[in-house]
């Protein structure tokens, strides 16, 4: 036989573990702001953008420009994103900056993104300092445009925007806000949980309804009277209001 809740009784339940949903959730909520204003190390975000376009000739004094030119350096763009995080071009961005770490390191702080069918490709950069993620995106650009020539004996790159740093930098993470607006959910769900496990290994029997959900049969109460309701008159309706079961 299936056991069946109705939505009353998860009200009711819910109702009687309150206190411990909300403690848990708040307990999440605390930490997680004390963890996200307090020990997180914030990261700051700077990017640059260069652009693919045709590539220059000797002699040519206009750039003939078509769709399958366009589409050409569209394709290209896909190798260009391999080889600026490459350690061909990161290798002299560690050693032009003085970097302490080694080109995977640097490679985990930097990423190359272009949007379809653009010819604009976007280096970003994140590090705990911002005005070091925004030299390291600029410098990461800067030598590849001028590598890109001897890689690929192509020089089709322009630098459309540098990095900058602005007066008062704020991080791109922690995202506090959503830390603790998770944090939150995440409580209250525990907090939920904990009370239907409560509930679940609760196998007290309190009353006749208890009696019947285990498939046994009700077949008396008995009735406890107190002292003072005794010298009461017996016939007062208060007394049978009085009467506390077993």
């Amino acid at each position: 036989m299936e056991e069946t809740i109705s939505l009353q009784e998860i009200i009711d339940i819910l109702k009687k573990h309150l206190k411990l949903i909300v403690i848990t959730t708040l307990l999440f909520i605390v930490v997680s702001a004390l963890i996200s204003y307090f020990y997180l190390t914030p990261i700051y975000q700077s990017s640059t953008q260069f652009i693919v376009n045709e590539q220059k000739r000797d002699g040519d004094t206009q750039l003939q420009i078509d769709s399958g030119t366009i589409r050409t350096n569209i394709e290209l763009i896909n190798t260009y994103n391999v080889i600026i995080t490459s350690s061909a071009i990161l290798d002299v961005v560690i050693d032009n900056l003085n970097l302490p770490y080694a080109a995977e390191t640097l490679k985990k702080k930097i990423t190359v993104a272009s949007e379809q069918n653009s010819q604009v490709v976007t280096v970003t950069v994140k590090d705990p300092d911002p005005i070091l993620a925004t030299d390291i995106a600029n410098e990461t650009v800067g030598v590849f445009q001028d590598k890109l020539p001897e890689i690929m004996n192509i020089d089709n790159v322009s630098i459309l925007s540098q990095a900058y740093t602005p007066v008062e930098p704020k991080p791109v993470e922690p995202n506090k806000q959503l830390n603790i607006a998770i944090a939150g959910v995440i409580g209250f769900m525990l907090g939920v949980g904990g009370a239907f496990l409560i509930e679940f290994l609760d196998t007290k029997i309190r009353n006749e309804n208890d009696i019947e959900a285990v498939g046994l049969t009700v077949i008396g109460t008995i009735f406890t009277i107190d002292a003072e309701d005794i010298r009461k008159d017996p016939s007062h309706p208060s007394l049978t209001m009085n009467r506390k079961r077993r």
